[in-house]
């Protein structure tokens, strides 16, 4: 049976696309349908010879769990996290480990046996792990990533004959872009509830 058609992809395609739309809402059960998302597709992965994002599905269960307690504590006096911008200085700092990463891990799984395309991989693994990051720390701009990663996905995908996926990664690009527009309003509805300190 095609990996496309199999019943593990669907069930993951279903708590990858709530646990994103939830995101959006930024409901806090994100997280836990993120963590099943994340175990789903390691398997997925492991079969498709996607081995960079096989390793990522580790990572984003370990972001997820870290996501779930910085929403809840994140804020000040350990109070439910708000949305914010990336600092210009984290843009430089993220975009120095990215090239790294890059580059280790698509020379670390290009010798790998079975190994697909590994410098795409790599690079859609790295891209992924920053902004999955972002989300956990609530900064605006991991939309951005977001629907910038999900396009080379979706080719990528259908490449592997992964369809399903491929569509999985077509809601998300259109999640992510909804995501960006609804975390900005928040953002600017928090700037408009805070007190004047100046006047006085």
């Amino acid at each position: 049976m095609a990996h496309g058609s199999s019943c593990l992809e669907a069930v993951a395609v279903l708590f990858g696309i709530v646990s994103v739309f939830l995101s959006v809402r930024e409901n806090i059960w994100s997280w836990p349908t993120a963590l099943v998302n994340a175990l789903l597709y390691f398997v997925l992965f492991f079969k498709s010879g996607l081995y960079s994002d096989m390793g990522l599905q580790v990572v984003y269960f370990t972001l997820s769990l870290y996501g779930w307690y910085e929403w809840l504590y994140g804020g000040k006096g350990h109070t439910a996290l708000n949305v914010s911008r990336t600092p210009s200085r984290l843009w430089g700092i993220l975009g120095v480990i990215a090239i790294v990463v890059w580059a280790g891990l698509g020379r670390l799984t290009s010798g790998l046996p079975g190994v697909s395309l590994p410098y795409v991989d790599a690079g859609t693994t790295t891209t992924s792990l920053i902004a999955q990051w972002m989300m956990t720390r609530k900064l605006l701009e991991n939309w951005v990533l977001w629907v910038a990663v999900d396009v080379v996905y979706i080719c990528m995908f259908i490449y592997k004959g992964l369809y399903l996926t491929a569509f999985n990664y077509a809601v998300y690009f259109v999640l992510a872009g909804m995501g960006f527009f609804a975390w900005r309003k928040s953002l600017r509805s928090q700037v408009r509830l805070k007190p004047d300190t100046t006047a006085a």
